[in-house]
C-alpha cells in the first residue's frame, strides 16, 4: 500500500449538545482516497462525528466543540473558514434523499450553478459526468427534465450522490446511505462506492457490520456502553477490526456476542 495521506485529522474532539456530551475524546485520521467506517451501536456518536466533519451539524442544532478537526491541515472550526466552500469540498449524503422539487437535471446542476456561472454546454458536461459517476445515467439519460420525486427511492439517493459530486469534493460524507433502501437499492450503492474507491475519500455510517466489511478500508468502532458514549474504542484496518481486534468489546461486536440495541 502507498503511503497514506490523512485528508481529515480529528484531534482529541468532544462535541456537546447543550449539556450532552455526544462525543469525547475522539482521535483518528481519515486517510485519502480510502473508504472509513463508522460502526457501533444506535446513539453511539457515530453521526454526530460525520455531521462534525463539515459542520453540517451546526444547521440541526446549538452545538459547542473542543478538540480540533482538520481538513488537509486546515482548522475547519476556525472563524475565518468559508463555510459554503467547505461544504462544497466534503459534501454530505443523508440517511434519506432529500431531492429538491424540480428535474433530475437541475438538481444536480443547482449546485454548480450557486458557486459559479457555467456555459449550458460544460454544465450539461458536469451533469452527466454526476449522473455517470453516481451509476445512474443508463436509467435516467432519456428523462433528465422528469422531476427528480418521481425516481424510486434508491434511485434518488443515487441522485443526491450524483447532486454532490458535481462540485467535485474532495470527502464524501455518507450517513446510513442505505438505511431506508431496499436489499437491491443497498447493493447498488455499495457498487457505487466501490467505483468511486481511490478517487476521492469516502466516510460512511453503517450499522451494518457485513456492509461495513465489504466496503471499508478503515473502521472506527464506537463504544456501545451507555456510560461511555461518544468514545471512539478502536480504529484500523477493516482486517484488523474484524479479525484481529485489540479491544474486547470491539471483539464482542463484531463477533456478534454484543446487543447492537
Amino acid at each position: 500500500m502507498s503511503k497514506l495521506i490523512p485528508a481529515i485529522t480529528v484531534k482529541n474532539l468532544a462535541l456537546y449538545y447543550g449539556s450532552f456530551k455526544a462525543l469525547q475524546g475522539v482521535s483518528l485520521n481519515i486517510y485519502q482516497q480510502q473508504v472509513t467506517a463508522l460502526i457501533g451501536s444506535s446513539g453511539c456518536g457515530k453521526s454526530a462525528l460525520i455531521k462534525s466533519l463539515n459542520r453540517i451539524g451546526e444547521l440541526e442544532a446549538n452545538i459547542k466543540v473542543d478538540g480540533k478537526v482538520e481538513f488537509f491541515g486546515q482548522d475547519i472550526y476556525s472563524s475565518r473558514v468559508n463555510l459554503n466552500r467547505l461544504r462544497r469540498q466534503i459534501g454530505m449524503v443523508f440517511p434519506k434523499p432529500n431531492l429538491f422539487p424540480m428535474s433530475i437535471y437541475d438538481n444536480v446542476a443547482y449546485g454548480i450553478r450557486v458557486a459559479r456561472h457555467c456555459p449550458k454546454s460544460e454544465l450539461d458536461g458536469i451533469v452527466e459526468s454526476a449522473i455517470k459517476d453516481a451509476v445512474l445515467w443508463d436509467e435516467v439519460k432519456n428523462n433528465l427534465n422528469k422531476s427528480a420525486l418521481s425516481l424510486s427511492s434508491g434511485q434518488q439517493q443515487r441522485l443526491c450522490i450524483a447532486r454532490t459530486l458535481a462540485v467535485k469534493p474532495r470527502v464524501l460524507l455518507m450517513d446510513e446511505p442505505c438505511s431506508v433502501l431496499e436489499p437491491v437499492a443497498t447493493m447498488k450503492i455499495e457498487e457505487l462506492i466501490e467505483s468511486l474507491r481511490g478517487k476521492l475519500t469516502i466516510v460512511i455510517v453503517s450499522d451494518n457490520m457485513q456492509q461495513a466489511q465489504r466496503i471499508a478500508d478503515f473502521i472506527a468502532f464506537f463504544s456501545t456502553d451507555e456510560n461511555r458514549v461518544g468514545q471512539m474504542l478502536e480504529f484500523g484496518t477493516t482486517e484488523q477490526i474484524f479479525k484481529n481486534p485489540l479491544n474486547q468489546r470491539t471483539r464482542d461486536y463484531v463477533s456478534g456476542h454484543l446487543s447492537l440495541r
